[in-house]
């Protein structure tokens, strides 16, 4: 099978297609032919190295973490899949990843995909999907009519956070660049602020809810523009607890799990039409180097998508 891994940190010219045997799998497992995996971030930092320290992970590895596609193989104590379902989620850290043609993932890690949308759309869930869920309703429990704040509300995560907390009756404010602003009002956002040109800080008040996904002196600001008792959740960096302490804010910092629950609460609302899957662009597997370059621009509305498999 054709799997896209790297041998040594660097810029995207370190990516290497090569051929690998099928995996196999074990008692717990699923083996899924890949149809579609989608580029976030993390893929790129990892590639150039901002987690060797942190993980355990060995050299040569493939990247990837969200994919859908068709169950292949069918472990022997797995139920509730079958040969030919049609499945997305996320692979282990700890295992290889998805881009490639074929995966190996444990069963708990999977769910079956939305029946409305296709293969390029599901890739972009997984990851995105659930840390807009854990951030704003696991943990900050959004509430109907409470103000919440989506700081890069056009990126992968900030596009979903937007609708997650619109379809929750939340009073929505997004920042992004002002070419984005008429992208965010149509995924829900009542008040957008360029985040070029205008300081939120400066004339925004009486937020419940921060989604921070910048960190840094953006993440500072934040705490200004929040009612005491309120919530800022962070998946960039801890935040400030001098700040939190000054403003009576709740500051939590969150790294999110597997969590096949949300992908099936994810799939109800997408079926139900209350959600959709933002897809940017789509890449070929031979133009993976492309994909990433696009995702480290910055420049990506919602997801970006690497075909695997027509």
């Amino acid at each position: 099978m054709k799997t896209v891994r790297i041998h040594e940190y660097g810029n995207a010219n370190v990516l290497r297609i090569e051929d690998l045997p099928v995996p196999t799998i074990a008692k717990d497992e699923l083996l899924i032919k890949i149809h579609a995996a989608s580029i976030n971030p993390y893929d790129w930092q990892v590639r150039e190295g901002m987690y060797k320290d942190m993980s355990q992970t060995k050299l040569p590895i493939t990247l990837g973490q969200d994919f859908s596609g068709t169950v292949e193989k069918v472990g022997g104590s797995v139920t509730g899949f079958k040969v030919g379902d049609k499945v997305y989620g996320r692979t282990s850290t700890q295992m290889d990843g998805s881009y490639a043609e074929y995966v190996e993932v444990k069963a708990s890690d999977v769910a079956l995909m939305p029946k409305t949308i296709n293969f390029d759309e599901a890739a972009t869930l997984p990851l995105a999907g659930t840390t807009a869920w854990e951030t704003l309703i696991t943990r900050a429990r959004i509430q109907k009519g409470q103000r919440v704040l989506i700081l890069a509300a056009s990126g992968g995560v900030g596009s979903l956070a937007v609708q997650l907390a619109k379809n929750k009756g939340c009073y929505v404010i997004g920042t992004t660049s002002r070419v984005n602003f008429d992208f965010v009002k149509r995924l829900g956002a009542d008040e957008v602020f360029d985040y070029m040109s205008e300081d939120f800080s400066v004339n925004l008040r009486d937020v419940d809810v921060v989604l921070d996904t910048i960190g840094g002196a953006v993440q500072e600001k934040a705490f200004k523009v929040m009612k005491r008792g309120g919530t800022l959740v962070s998946i960039k960096s801890q935040p400030n607890k001098e700040l939190a302490e000054r403003f009576g804010v709740n500051g939590e910092f969150v790294l999110v799990s597997h969590n096949t629950h949300i992908l099936n609460e994810l799939r109800s609302l997408i079926e139900m039409g209350q959600i959709h899957a933002v897809v940017d662009k789509v890449f070929k597997f031979n133009d993976v180097k492309l994909a990433q370059d696009y995702s480290q621009s910055g420049k990506a509305r919602g997801k970006i998508v690497l075909e695997i498999a027509n």
